[in-house]
């Protein structure tokens, strides 16, 4: 896998909390796509945003508790969004500032300065869930501050 840009700016350290103000760019490769790859892009006001947790130094296979909290239900790392997987990738939806050439100015996307990017997609309301979506508790009390 190549990564097809960078995330430029917002923030340098590592914090989960408090997304949504953060703004940054994603610098997309001119060596790789055509000044053409974002021609109807601002017709969107979000992104899908795939990433590589490219700081992340630990690999979790197993369960544990979401963020350390002993509050919270020992969860298999297939039911949590650590950045600590197997692969190390993040998805991320985040709203489309701007749009500059291959410069793509965003805001609430979750990855820091220097993250590279794997791909970037649209976001379709109609490739969302069908139907009631259900979600336990302690994951709606950590994305109560997420953004």
């Amino acid at each position: 896998m190549v990564p097809i840009g960078v995330v430029v700016g917002g923030r340098q350290e590592i914090r989960e909390n408090d997304w949504s103000d953060v703004t940054a760019r994603i610098v997309l490769d001119d060596a790789l796509l055509e000044p053409e790859a974002t021609l109807g892009l601002v017709a969107f006001s979000h992104l899908e945003v795939v990433y590589f947790f490219h700081r992340s130094t630990r690999t979790r296979v197993g369960a544990a508790h979401p963020r350390s909290n002993p509050h919270w239900p020992r969860v298999g790392v297939l039911a949590d969004h650590s950045p600590h997987r197997l692969n190390h990738l993040g998805v991320s939806c985040c709203e489309l500032v701007g749009i500059d050439g291959l410069t793509l100015t965003v805001r609430g996307l979750d990855a820091v300065d220097g993250t590279p990017i794997l791909d970037v997609k649209p976001y379709v309301e109609e490739f969302g869930p069908r139907g009631p979506v259900k979600e336990p508790a302690w994951i709606r009390e950590l994305m109560r501050t997420y953004y």
